[in-house]
C-alpha cells in the first residue's frame, strides 16, 4: 500500500509520542531530556492546531511512520509570517522517502497560509536532515556552537531557511 499523508488526529497521539520519546531517550535530535506523556503530546498537538498551523502524519498499511508540523517561530507579532518546521520519523522508516513526503505536504499547506519563511533548526551533525532540507530548497542561515548539553556533551545547532513567497 502507498504512503498516505493526512492531518493528525488525537488518536494518533500514542504513536506520535512513541516516535518522539525515542528521540528524547536515544538521540540528541531533540534537547528534551524527559519523555513526554500521551496527554502532553495531545496538548501540544492541540496548541499547534489552535494556532492555525498544520500538523500532519504519514502512514502506510495503518502504521504511523512519522509526523510533521509547523509552529510559531517567535512570539512577537512581527514574526507572524515565519514558522519553525518539525519532522520526526519512526526510526525503522528513515531513508525511505517518508520525510520528504511529509515535508512536501507540510510546505504545500504552508503555501496556502500567510507564511513567508520556514525555519528548520537542526542539531549538528545530522547529515540526513541537512540533505533533506537542502533537497527541498532550504539554505543554511546560522550555526550556534555548543548551545545544547545532553548526554554529557555540548551540541551545536544550525538553522536552515526556505522563503515561500515574495
Amino acid at each position: 500500500m502507498s504512503l498516505k499523508v493526512r492531518d493528525a488526529v488525537d488518536s494518533d497521539a500514542p504513536a506520535i509520542t512513541a516516535i518522539y520519546n525515542h528521540y528524547i531517550r536515544d538521540t540528541v535530535i531533540t534537547f528534551e531530556e524527559e519523555e513526554v506523556s500521551v496527554t502532553e503530546m495531545c496538548s501540544r498537538q492541540q496548541r499547534v492546531r489552535e494556532a492555525g498551523w498544520p500538523y500532519l502524519v504519514a502512514e502506510r498499511d495503518g502504521e504511523l511512520l512519522g509526523y510533521a508540523y509547523a509552529n510559531t517561530w517567535k512570539a512577537r507579532r512581527a514574526y507572524r509570517h515565519s514558522v519553525e518546521s518539525t519532522v520526526y520519523l519512526h526510526p525503522q522508516h528513515t531513508g525511505q522517502g517518508c520525510g520528504r513526503a511529509l515535508y512536501e505536504a507540510l510546505l504545500a499547506r504552508l503555501r496556502m497560509l500567510p507564511v513567508h519563511a520556514v525555519i528548520g533548526c537542526i542539531t549538528q551533525p545530522n547529515a540526513a536532515s541537512v540533505a533533506l532540507h537542502e533537497r527541498l530548497g532550504f539554505v543554511q542561515v546560522s550555526r550556534f556552537c555548543e548551545v545544547g548539553f545532553k548526554f554529557g556533551r555540548w551540541i551545536d545547532v544550525a538553522d536552515w531557511q526556505l522563503r515561500l513567497g515574495d
